[in-house]
């Protein structure tokens, strides 16, 4: 049936060409995804926008290309950026992202960098976003203890659980218990300030499209 609803992904990265070798680690896709190829991926299959994620693997916490891949593509991408919670400023880093045009979200990274929840550059960011009125988006699979600590402290914060709240492989195989963690995050459901993306579950299957092993984990995050 015919809908006025735009159809927005929730979650996608843009990088250029590593041509300086400068990328943060290992490429794991496409040799490039630029802004102009994101948008004809999207046109091609009817996607009207996107939560553009500047891609903390490959550029750290430098947002710089996917700012300029929303600025030569207005209107087509919501911008999230990572921030550093050992950088003194942060909070006010956050303060003067939201300000930007086009930003709609910020981010935390916990799954690789092993901050503990009584860091205080994450309270400066989460009582940054309650300020400003943006999400949070946190990277935390691994690290469900140390959300729901935040969760706890900051019920003014919008959080926003990337990628499942699970660890996705880059490439092929799936883990063997993909989902042996779901019961922890399916804990956060208690916290109404958190929600949750369904994005890269197709990692996790193993089985081909339409990828039958992954639906009814994904109905008890439904459900909750």
């Amino acid at each position: 049936m015919p809908t006025d609803r735009p159809t927005i992904d929730c979650q996608v990265h843009a990088y250029d060409r590593n041509d300086e070798e400068n990328f943060r680690s290992v490429l794991a896709g496409p040799a490039t995804v630029t802004g102009d190829e994101m948008v004809a991926a999207m046109d091609a299959v009817g996607v009207d926008g996107a939560l553009l994620i500047s891609p903390y693997t490959i550029y750290g916490y430098d947002s710089s290309y996917c700012e300029g891949v929303r600025d030569r593509h207005p209107g087509r991408f919501g911008l999230i950026a990572p921030f550093d919670p050992n950088s003194p400023n942060v909070g006010a880093e956050v303060d003067a992202w939201a300000e930007r045009p086009g930003v709609v979200g910020a981010r935390i990274v916990l799954s690789f960098e092993g901050i503990s929840a009584d860091h205080p550059g994450l309270d400066q960011v989460l009582e940054a976003g309650a300020r400003t009125g943006i999400p949070v988006n946190v990277l935390c699979w691994g690290q469900m203890g140390v959300l729901a600590e935040l969760a706890q402290r900051h019920p003014q914060t919008q959080l926003v659980i990337d990628h499942l709240g699970l660890q996705q492989p880059f490439a092929p195989p799936p883990p063997d218990e993909p989902w042996a963690e779901l019961d922890s995050v399916l804990s956060l459901a208690q916290f109404e300030h958190v929600a949750i993306k369904i994005s890269g579950a197709c990692t996790l299957s193993h089985e081909p499209f339409p990828y039958s092993d992954i639906w009814e984990p994904l109905s008890r995050i439904f459900e909750a």
